[in-house]
């Protein structure tokens, strides 16, 4: 015992320096274990997170291209059929062209120049209306079924999230998912007399220096139609062109529908309106009427004469050739698919989709 307590004594130093040590360092350890198991623990949490946004980012990139695909192959064709109809309706250019062919040789100098005249204006108009109809209805077909796309896509992934019942889900109604879709027959139905009126006076001060003894190359062709359409777009206050796309604002309102399905048909309505009234839009308007507009003369250019110079007078017959070729069928329209291929085109709704609601 003695000796225990001698050894105790003189050791006590060294065995208390010692046991603290392993002590501190069995708690470092311990740490360690658990600092180390919590970060293996934020790794799984955070690949897992990484996982569901890659899935979540490819899920959304897939809806984003069926979009597009729904807006090429259902809404455009009907809306193009029934814009195209109304076109050769209110502008009857055919009419003028058999008066001058039924008058060879009976029609006095005046009475020709009259109808020449008047063939030019009528031409020219279908062709400005035709391009412009044909570009600005692809482009708000696109916005509108982005925007409810998104607005279905992401209503659906909020609600599976808290419910699982898709019964339960509080989705756009689909009688008011069906009129926003169909309204974009207003520009057909509704606007194509005012629209025709006010191209034609742009066309009328355009022209009214041009001769039908006049010869246009495919520089002076393209430089003519490109000044029609920045006439007409900048005449009138700011956006007014919209009036002729959608319907005015007072008037999307249905007082006799419930106020939940108000609410949804306004808010999809007045988020169009937002997106055509934005700088950003009318960039994108810009560059596709101008890429219409050179891909218009380069289709007339393949006709002979226009690349060496032609004569008004028989550019005019040209122009009508060409003209159904804006109005094509989707899959056959290359008019369509250059806007659908522009990357400002591309990346304006690729965020239009993925914009927050």
């Amino acid at each position: 015992m003695d000796l225990f307590r001698d050894f105790w004594r003189k050791q006590r130093r060294k065995i208390l320096v010692t046991t603290t040590c392993l002590g501190s360092g069995l708690l470092i350890y311990k740490l360690y274990n658990a600092h180390t198991r919590n970060l293996a623990d934020l790794e799984r949490e955070l690949a897992n997170e990484r996982h569901n946004d890659e899935l979540i980012k490819a899920q959304m990139k897939a809806h984003f291209e069926t979009i597009q695909m729904i807006a090429d192959t259902t809404t455009l064709p009907h809306a193009l059929h029934h814009l195209s109809s109304r076109i050769v309706e209110e502008i009857n250019v055919s009419s003028v062209m058999e008066k001058l062919s039924r008058g060879k040789g009976t029609l006095v100098p005046s009475e020709k120049l009259h109808l020449w005249s008047e063939l030019k204006i009528l031409s020219f108009t279908r062709m400005v209306v035709t391009l412009w109809s044909v570009t600005m209805l692809s482009l708000y077909i696109r916005v509108q079924v982005n925007i409810l796309g998104r607005h279905l896509y992401i209503d659906t992934a909020r609600g599976l999230a808290s419910s699982h019942l898709l019964e339960e889900l509080d989705l756009i109604d689909r009688e008011d998912e069906q009129k926003f879709l169909t309204s974009a027959d207003y520009l057909a139905t509704n606007s194509m007399p005012s629209l025709i009126s006010h191209v034609k006076s742009a066309v009328k001060e355009v022209l009214k220096g041009k001769q039908l003894k006049d010869v246009l190359t495919t520089r002076t062709l393209e430089e003519t139609v490109i000044r029609i359409l920045g006439l007409f777009m900048s005449t009138g206050s700011p956006h007014h062109w919209i009036d002729y796309l959608m319907m005015p604002q007072d008037t999307t309102t249905d007082v006799s529908s419930s106020d939940a399905t108000v609410t949804k048909f306004h808010l999809l309505v007045t988020e169009t309106r937002e997106v055509l009234t934005s700088n950003e839009f009318t960039d994108v308007v810009e560059i596709a009427l101008k890429s219409c507009t050179v891909a218009l003369v380069e289709e007339m250019e393949t006709q002979p004469g226009l690349a060496t110079g032609i004569q008004l007078a028989k550019l005019l017959p040209q122009i009508e050739k060409t003209v159904p070729e804006i109005s094509a069928v989707p899959d056959k329209n290359r008019f369509l698919q250059l806007i659908r291929d522009l990357p400002q085109v591309h990346l304006f709704f690729t965020l239009l989709y993925s914009k927050p609601l």
